[in-house]
């Protein structure tokens, strides 16, 4: 069977990538560069030294001084330089320029096996020229400094000699092979370090990963009591802070899913089990013509009422699946209001009360969906009539306070209880328990919200006034 990719072993791997390519990095940035400059350095050193000691050496030159004074010269130049001085002739044969050894500063070494490219270099541009030499013994650095003399018979200036100041480049290998031994053994611990280190954090991280996982299957499995542990601020705390405010979320949703099937459950239950009742009564052949029509009367207005209910229930249903479409338009509030206020005149004149729309000479307009915010205004009408003492009246009003517009339902009946208020717009609630499944609050609440708007609820005694704001 094959084990699953361990997050752990993928961070400490990268974690090691990441240290080895920096180190690869860092010595192939350093080590060639570090060697180079210390030549160029040590090469520019023999230059200057060879320009600033020139001058005893050419004097003696001048002077034709006998060779052994030439070679004492020699000698002094390079033990203040701190190198090997040879002055080369130049001579001439059939073939050309051939140059020859005329005096060395270092008498107890062969100079048969050096070249001296950069006297080569100085005899033919008449320039100091720098050079490094390998030779059996390592790497010499060079620098060739070209004498000149004049012509007697001419009085031209020409090339007499070159003095060539020379060193070992031995101590700048071994400053670079200690360089390069302690980047080698600081990568080798570097890497052993993050290989480890890597390794421990990606396993705690990796540990987190997995109880969150844990708890997340937990929760799949339908277990509500299951929490998300938040160990820490950071990226994965955060993450399980989040997790462990969803499980919360679905806790409640839950509960109140429970909630709804059972409430639903008993309003439905209710009609169902009267108008069963009254298809039994009506089955009475011995019923009289008056009480039949009395119980059909009944018989019909529960037909109407769970009509009502299922059909609010499916609107809700359809509203938090988020199937309900809104078609925005531009809408003339102060119309929609008044037309939805013509539809309750039967209703009020039996309730014996008077509605009055107050609309603004000034047309106000918002952006909505022009059937379900008459919907809306209908639901509050309805429940202004619907739960108010008869003879009490209503006002519909729009307004428009700053960049939003207003429709406010007013009604002076006996007022909703304070402590009422918060539950206003649940589903199947009602404050006073006299008539509906309480779901129209709920179905306006949903419908103004996903147009953008806030429905509230303000209520005294004698004085209760529900309201939609949209944005303008």
């Amino acid at each position: 069977m094959r084990q699953p990719k361990s997050i752990a072993n993928r961070l400490a791997l990268l974690f090691f990538a990441i240290t080895l390519g920096a180190m690869v990095i860092v010595y192939a940035g350093v080590v060639p560069r570090l060697e180079s400059s210390l030549t160029d350095q040590r090469t520019s050193q023999l230059a200057a030294d060879a320009q600033r000691l020139r001058g005893s050496i050419e004097k003696k030159l001048i002077e034709s001084a006998p060779v052994d004074q030439i070679d004492l010269a020699v000698r002094e130049a390079a033990n203040k330089a701190n190198a090997r001085v040879t002055l080369i002739g130049v001579g001439t044969n059939g073939k050309g320029t051939a140059p020859f050894v005329k005096s060395d500063s270092d008498l107890r070494s062969s100079i048969d096996n050096l070249v001296f490219p950069a006297g080569l270099q100085a005899i033919g541009s008449g320039k100091t020229a720098t050079a490094v030499e390998s030779v059996a013994s390592g790497r010499v650095a060079e620098a060739a400094l070209p004498l000149f003399s004049k012509d007697p018979e001419t009085g031209r200036r020409v090339l007499g000699d070159v003095l060539v100041f020379s060193a070992p480049l031995g101590s700048v290998e071994r400053n670079v092979t200690l360089v390069r031994n302690r980047i080698l053994l600081a990568a080798v611990i570097a890497l052993v370090l993050a290989l480890v280190a890597g390794y421990l954090v990606a396993l705690s991280f990796g540990r987190r990963v997995s109880r969150l996982e844990s708890t997340a299957r937990q929760v799949a499995d339908g277990d509500r009591s299951a929490h998300f542990t938040v160990d820490n601020d950071d990226e994965l705390g955060r993450l399980a802070s989040a997790l462990e405010a969803m499980q919360t979320q679905l806790s409640e949703l839950d509960s109140a899913r429970r909630r709804f099937i059972a409430t639903a459950s008993h309003e439905l239950r209710t009609p169902i089990f009267s108008l069963s009742g009254f298809v039994e009564l009506l089955e009475d052949e011995e019923l009289d013509e008056p009480t039949r029509l009395r119980f059909l009367g009944q018989l019909r207005t529960g037909v109407a009422r769970l009509e009502k209910l299922t059909t609010d229930l499916l609107d809700l249903s359809r509203i938090d699946a988020g199937a309900v479409e809104l078609q925005r338009e531009r809408t003339d509030i102060g119309k929609l209001a008044t037309d939805v206020a013509n539809e309750f005149v039967p209703a009020l004149t039996e309730h014996d009360s008077q509605l009055e729309v107050r609309v603004g000479a000034k047309a106000l307009y918002a952006s909505c969906d022009r059937e379900r915010l008459s919907q809306v205004v209908r639901i509050l009408v309805d429940n202004a009539v619907a739960h108010t003492p008869k003879g009490t009246d209503v006002i519909v009003a729009t307004s428009q306070p700053e960049q939003h517009v207003r429709i406010a339902v007013t009604d002076f009946g006996e007022g909703i209880p304070r402590a009422d208020l918060e539950r206003a717009f649940e589903p199947f609630y009602t404050s006073d328990g006299t008539r509906g499944a309480g779901l129209g609050l709920a179905i306006a609440h949903e419908l103004v919200e996903r147009m953008g708007g806030t429905v509230s609820v303000e209520s005294a005694p004698g004085r209760t006034t529900f309201a939609i704001e949209l944005p303008a």
